[in-house]
């Protein structure tokens, strides 16, 4: 069994008693002794520091950098000002996915991909192969790189004196180039969490250096360290998707719901051909939100969508709401069951639960 691997800050996650789990092949801190509930309301109403230096980072260079990612990705990197993002995929000729991520633009000429963990190597082995007849170079940086997030709504008040930029000018998904405390950084204004955020990049054997002075400078600000159980359920309330639940490589970006990242319009790009057929043809399946109707029942993930006794769709995500106070989760479901106020069965433990199909978003932040 491989060892599995460990970002920058592994000693201190340990040093403050967190839980730690295997995570896509990383040992990554699940929960602090303060719980998963505090660590989410503490994002939703204050502010938490996360490690997220085991999300991989790739650069894509050259004169063709543009073009070829625009090619590459269903969004529209053409479109794209210099010092913003945005949110797209590697998909695969059936217009499913390979992965999801954030595109950077640093210049015509310079891309940030950052990508999930688990899927780095996958995820530069794919560009470069993609990347053989384009004036491109392709460099993994993922081993160069530490990042932390800092989110909530006190983010902005916490990392300011630290940094030479003004961050309260960086617009949600936009970024800027300067120095935390004289050490070169990104900041992007971005995040997993439905919350105003900052997400740090920086050299990775300077990751512990950053996180001890954003921990100390916080102190006043009511700052704790979250982990990655509350960075799943803040994302679920945001409906942000899930490598390996809402997306993978057999579900496509229309039934993922994420039709606002697709540009059919916008010329070839790999998938396009598959997704204009399904659009086309209509999608025989959807992801939709719904809530439990009994408060002893929770969805997990997997769990069948039942109709007639027979299983015709699957919890994607599924968990108490700790914002909202019910339990909520998202399903692949067929399209009829799609509406919202549509009653549907979720099989628990051999059982077929009501739920109902709400809207999404679950949760919302105020702007």
């Amino acid at each position: 069994m491989a060892e599995l691997r460990k970002t920058p800050l592994n000693a201190i996650h340990r040093s403050l008693g967190a839980k730690m789990v295997d995570f896509g092949g990383w040992d990554m801190p699940v929960q602090y002794p303060t719980g998963i509930i505090n660590e989410h309301q503490a994002v939703r109403q204050k502010v938490g520091l996360f490690d997220v230096s085991h999300m991989g980072e790739i650069r894509v260079t050259g004169k063709q950098s543009m073009p070829f990612l625009d090619w590459l990705t269903p969004n529209s990197v053409i479109k794209l000002n210099t010092g913003q993002i945005h949110y797209t995929g590697l998909l695969n000729e059936s217009g499913a996915f390979v992965d999801d991520l954030l595109l950077h633009k640093i210049s015509d000429e310079n891309f940030l991909l950052v990508v999930n963990a688990s899927n780095t190597e996958k995820d530069f082995d794919w560009i470069v192969n993609h990347a053989r007849k384009w004036d491109v170079q392709v460099t993994n940086e993922s081993d160069a790189t530490g990042q932390v997030a800092l989110q909530g709504s006190r983010s902005l008040n916490v990392l300011q004196p630290l940094v030479d930029i003004d961050l309260s000018q960086i617009k949600y998904y936009w970024f800027a180039s300067g120095c935390f405390k004289g050490l070169p950084v990104l900041i992007a204004r971005t995040g997993y969490t439905g919350e105003d955020g900052f997400e740090v990049y920086c050299a990775i054997d300077k990751t512990e250096w950053v996180w001890n002075q954003i921990m100390e400078n916080g102190r006043s600000h009511e700052l704790i360290p979250t982990g990655l159980g509350c960075r799943n359920t803040l994302r679920l309330e945001a409906k942000m998707a899930l490598y390996g639940h809402e997306i993978n490589d057999e579900i496509t970006a229309l039934e993922a719901d994420l039709n606002w990242m697709v540009k059919l319009q916008k010329g070839d790009f790999i998938g396009r051909e598959a997704l204009q057929k399904q659009k086309n043809q209509g999608i025989k399946r959807v992801l939709a939100g719904f809530k439990m109707l009994e408060k002893r029942d929770i969805a997990r993930d997997h769990m069948s969508v039942v109709e007639d006794g027979r299983r015709v769709g699957f919890v994607t995500s599924g968990a108490p709401s700790v914002t909202l106070g019910f339990n909520l989760g998202l399903a692949m479901v067929p399209v009829h069951m799609k509406e919202i106020g549509t009653q549907i069965l979720i099989e628990i433990r051999n059982k077929a639960c009501p739920a109902e199909i709400i809207p999404t978003p679950f949760y919302k932040r105020g702007y």
